[in-house]
C-alpha cells in the first residue's frame, strides 16, 4: 500500500568523470548501489581485468575516523558545556561545508592530535597510578619491617620474607625455626584476615635449614625486588609518583576541556572522512577497467528523472528497467500524514516482503486506540502529548527517534480521549483531594462509563474491538489472494471463517435483539463449518488428506478464539492504570488534611503519578505491539523485507542541505 516502487539501474561510465559523479550521485541520496564481489567471480566477465578492491583507502579512513571519533569522545568526557537531551545533526549549506572545512581543516587536525595525545597519556597515567596502588596495597602489610627491600643477604646472613597461613600458630612456627637455626631472629611483622606476614634473619648456612622447617607451614616465600629502601620509605616513594601522575592527568584533562570549543570543528572533520568512507567503499562495490566503471543499483521510480538526468550529464550509458519476479528488492516506506509515525512499529517487527503489503497504515489507527485503552488517563494523555510536542518543537529530531516521538504524541492524544471517556484524572486524585484537604464531594463523571465499576462491559467492548482487528487482517489476507490470482483461496480460507465467525456471534449474542439473529446465526455457523471442512484439504493428495486437511482448518477455530481472548488485555491494562493510580492517591490522603497532610497527599502524587505513567505507558507501547505482531500480522503478514540503504550522505554531527534550500 504504501511501499516504494523500485527499478533495476545498470550504469557504465568513464573513470574520468567518476570522482565528480560520485559526489553529486551521493548529494541526490536516491540510489542504492549493489557489490559486484560476487560477479567478479563469474568467468563470463573476465575477473582477469576488473578490479572491485578498494580496501587500502578504506582502511586507511577508517582508521582516521577511528582517530577523530577517540578525541571527540575524550573531549566529550570533559566538556564541561550543557548536553542537549536530544542529538540534533547541525544543519549547514554544502558550498559552506565545503569552504568551512578548507579553513580550518589544518588546525582541527592538530587538535585531534593533540587529544588523541592527552587521552592516552590520560590512561597510561590512570594505569600507571592503579598499579602503584596496587603495589601499596602489597606493600602496606610490610610497613613495620625496618630492613630495606633490596637487602636478600649480607656477608654472613641471609634475609627470608614471606607468609603463611592466619591459622598457623606463630610460636609453633618459631619453635621450628630456632630447632633448625638457633641464631634466627624471627618476627611477626603483621597480620590480616588471611595471613600471616614473617621476617626471618639467619645464617647463610642455615638457610636451607630454615626453609626445611617452613614447609611444614606452607610457607610462601616473598621477593621484592623492584623496590629500594623500607617499605615504609617505598610506599612514601610510590605516592609522590602518584601525586606527580594526577597533576599530569589534571594538566591533560584542563587541555582536553579547553579543546571544547573546538569540537565543533571536529565533528565536520568525522562527518568528512565518513563520506569520503563512503565513496570508497562504493568505488569498491563497482567493476573497473583502467577506463570504464559499471555497477547496479536500484533507484525508486518517483527518483527515475533526476537519476536519469545526471546520467545524461556525464553522458554515461544506463538502462532503468522492472525488476524480474524473482529478484529481492529493496523496501523503503512511504507513508503520508498520520500514518507515517507509526512506521517505527513495522520497522520494529520486520519490513515487508516483496509479496506483502504495508501493514503501517491499517495498523495505525488500531494502535493509537490501543494505546489510549490501556493507558485511559486524560490527564496522563495531556502529560504525554504536551512533553512530546514540546520535543517536536525544539528538536528537529530526524528518523525513528522523530517517529517514536511523533507516535507518542498520537498515543497521548489517544490517551486523553479514553481517559475522558472512562473518567480518569490522575486517577480519582481530584475526589481524593478535595475530600481529604476540603472536606468537599468532588467527582468528576466519565463521558461514557467507569471501567473499575463496569469491567464486563470494558470486557466485551475490548474483544469486540479485537474482533474486528483480526477480520481487518484475515480481510487484507483475503485481498493479497485475490490480488494474486487465487480468489478461490480468498473465498475458501478468509470468507467461510467470515461467515463461520459472524454466525457464532449471532447465535451466541443475537437473542438479545430478537429470535431471527439466532436463527440467522446458526444457519451461517453451519454453512461455515460445512463449507471449512470441505475446502480445508482440497490442497492434499487423497481422500483422507482432504478429509484430515478439512478437520484441522476446522480446528484453528480454537485459534481464533485464543486470539480474540488476547484483546482482554486492553482491560487489565486500562484497569491496572486506574487501580494503581487510586491505591497512589488512597495512600497519600492517609495522612489527614493540613499542611503536613497535604505535603504528603503531593509528594505521594508525584512520586506516585511518574511511577504510574512510566510503567503502564510502557506497558501500553509493549502490549500494543504484541496485539499487532502476534494476532494482527500473524493473519496476513510475513516479513522479512531488506530496507533500501541508498548511497547518500550518512552523517552523524551536521546535516549538508543544497544551496537551492538556503533560506539565508
Amino acid at each position: 500500500m504504501a511501499v516504494v516502487e523500485m527499478r533495476k539501474l545498470t550504469v557504465i561510465g568513464l573513470n574520468l568523470g567518476r570522482t565528480p559523479f560520485l559526489h553529486e550521485l551521493m548529494n541526490l541520496g536516491v540510489v542504492e548501489i549493489n557489490s559486484q564481489e560476487g560477479v567478479v567471480n563469474d568467468e563470463e566477465w573476465m575477473p582477469d581485468i576488473f578490479r572491485t578492491s578498494n580496501s587500502a583507502d578504506v582502511l586507511r579512513l577508517e582508521a582516521d575516523i577511528a582517530r577523530v571519533s577517540t578525541a571527540i569522545e575524550a573531549i566529550n568526557r570533559y566538556d564541561t558545556g550543557k548536553k542537549p537531551l536530544f542529538h540534533v545533526r547541525e544543519e549547514i549549506v554544502r558550498k559552506d561545508f565545503i569552504n568551512h572545512m578548507n579553513r580550518t581543516k589544518t588546525e582541527t587536525e592538530m587538535n585531534v592530535d593533540m587529544a588523541v595525545m592527552c587521552d592516552k597519556q590520560i590512561a597510561d597515567g590512570l594505569n600507571e597510578n592503579n598499579r602503584l596502588r596496587g603495589v601499596i596495597t602489597g606493600l602496606k602489610p610490610w610497613e613495620n619491617l625496618d630492613l630495606p627491600l633490596e637487602m636478600k643477604e649480607t656477608k654472613c646472613s641471609a634475609v627470608i620474607l614471606g607468609t603463611v597461613g592466619i591459622k598457623t600458630k606463630f610460636q609453633d612456627l618459631l619453635q621450628v625455626v630456632l630447632e633448625k637455626a638457633p641464631s634466627a631472629v624471627v618476627q611477626q611483622v603483621s597480620t590480616d584476615v588471611q595471613q600471616i606476614y614473617i621476617s626471618i634473619i639467619c645464617l647463610k648456612e642455615e638457610r636451607e635449614e630454615v626453609y626445611e622447617g617452613l614447609r611444614e607451614f606452607a610457607f610462601n616465600p616473598i621477593s621484592f625486588g623492584e623496590h629500594m629502601g623500607t617499605p615504609k620509605e617505598a610506599i612514601k616513594q610510590y605516592e609522590i609518583e602518584i601525586e606527580e601522575n594526577e597533576q599530569r592527568v589534571r594538566a591533560k584533562e584542563a587541555i582536553l576541556t579547553e579543546l571544547s570549543p573546538a569540537k565543533k570543528n571536529i565533528q565536520y572533520l568525522y562527518d568528512s572522512l565518513h563520506m569520503r568512507r563512503d565513496r570508497a567503499k562504493i568505488v569498491g562495490d563497482m567493476l573497473s577497467t583502467e577506463m570504464v566503471f559499471y555497477f547496479d543499483g536500484w533507484v525508486p521510480k518517483q527518483a527515475q528523472p533526476e537519476v536519469e538526468e545526471l546520467l545524461k550529464k556525464y553522458e554515461y550509458y544506463y538502462e532503468i528497467k522492472e525488476p524480474e519476479a524473482d529478484e529481492e528488492i529493496p523496501v523503503l516506506l512511504q507513508n503520508g500524514g498520520f500514518s507515517t509515525p507509526f512506521e517505527a512499529v513495522t520497522n520494529m517487527y520486520s519490513l515487508p516482503s516483496r509479496n506483502d503489503i504495508d501493514p503501517t497504515k491499517l495498523l495505525a489507527p488500531f494502535y493509537f486506540l490501543f494505546f489510549g485503552m490501556m493507558l485511559s488517563d486524560a490527564a496522563y494523555g495531556i502529560i504525554m502529548a504536551a512533553g512530546c510536542w514540546f520535543i517536536l518543537k525544539k528538536f528537529k529530531l530526524e528518523g525513528m527517534t522523530y517517529r517514536m516521538i511523533k507516535m507518542f504524541f498520537y498515543c497521548g492524544i489517544s490517551t486523553f480521549m479514553w481517559g475522558a471517556l472512562f473518567g480518569g484524572w490522575f486517577g480519582d486524585f481530584f475526589t481524593v483531594a478535595a475530600k481529604t484537604l476540603f472536606d468537599v464531594d468532588f467527582v468528576i463523571k466519565p463521558i461514557w462509563f467507569d471501567p473499575l465499576t463496569e469491567p464486563m462491559k470494558l470486557l466485551i467492548f475490548s474483544l469486540i474491538l479485537g474482533g474486528v482487528h483480526l477480520f481487518v487482517g484475515m480481510g487484507i489476507q483475503g485481498y493479497m489472494s485475490i490480488r494474486d490470482g487465487h480468489p478461490l483461496d480468498a473465498l475458501f480460507d478468509i470468507g467461510l471463517w467470515y461467515i463461520l465467525l459472524i454466525g457464532l456471534v449471532l447465535f451466541a449474542i443475537g437473542g438479545s435483539v430478537g429470535p431471527t439473529l439466532v436463527t440467522v446465526g446458526k444457519g451461517m455457523s453451519i454453512v461455515g463449518a460445512v463449507g471449512i471442512l470441505l475446502t480445508g484439504g482440497r490442497k492434499k493428495k487423497g481422500v483422507l488428506g482432504k478429509i484430515t486437511g478439512g478437520l484441522g482448518s476446522l480446528y484453528g477455530i480454537t485459534s481464533y478464539l485464543s486470539d480474540v481472548l488476547s484483546y482482554s488485555r486492553l482491560l487489565a491494562l486500562g484497569l491496572a492504570t486506574g487501580v494503581v493510580a487510586k491505591v497512589i492517591n488512597t495512600l497519600g490522603s492517609l495522612a489527614g488534611g493540613g499542611v503536613k497532610g497535604a505535603i504528603v497527599l503531593l509528594l505521594a502524587f508525584v512520586i506516585g503519578t511518574l511511577f504510574n505513567i512510566a510503567i503502564n505507558a510502557l506497558g501500553a507501547f509493549v502490549h500494543s505491539c504484541r496485539l499487532q505482531y502476534v494476532e494482527f500480522f500473524g493473519k496476513f503478514y510475513t516479513g522479512g523485507g531488506r530496507a533500501f540503504a541508498p548511497f547518500e550522505r550518512k552523517t552523524k554531527y551536521i546535516k549538508i542541505l543544497k544551496e537551492e534550500n538556503n533560506n539565508g
